[in-house]
């Protein structure tokens, strides 16, 4: 089975200079825990997740510290650069090795140098448990 065959094909973005508050926003609005960050070409530059925001957040002991931490933080601050992205034609048993020994919760998915689609950990297993895998 091919990465094409499971994975999303509808992904929201966000952009390096977008601010943190928004992203949080996306996150939650999205039910989703990582996005990709996109230049102002629309390439992928690289992903915010939850975990980069819990990381942010717990630098401060203040909530209202947090929200202005939130407001004042842009995304390229806080993103992972240079995420690992996988080929739609790619085999699902490889992109979950590559998730495993990665420890990703997601891989975002490019063709040409155009992001297509995100594959995430409940891709695989919803494919697993509808016995399509």
């Amino acid at each position: 089975m091919r990465v094409a065959d499971i994975m999303q094909t509808r992904v929201e973005t966000i952009g390096a200079d977008d601010r943190v508050a928004d992203a949080v926003a996306t996150l939650a609005d999205q039910h989703v825990s990582g996005l990709p960050v996109v230049d102002h070409r629309g390439h992928m530059v690289g992903v915010i997740s939850s975990t980069d925001v819990l990381q942010l957040l717990s630098e401060s002991a203040d909530s209202e510290r947090r929200g202005e931490i939130l407001e004042a933080t842009l995304v390229r601050e806080i993103m992972t650069a240079k995420p690992v992205t996988v080929d739609p034609d790619a085999d699902v048993h490889d992109a979950a090795r590559q998730m495993l020994y990665g420890e990703i919760h997601r891989l975002f998915v490019e063709y040409d140098g155009s992001l297509v689609g995100v594959l995430s950990q409940s891709d695989i297993v919803g494919a697993v448990a509808g016995a399509k895998l």
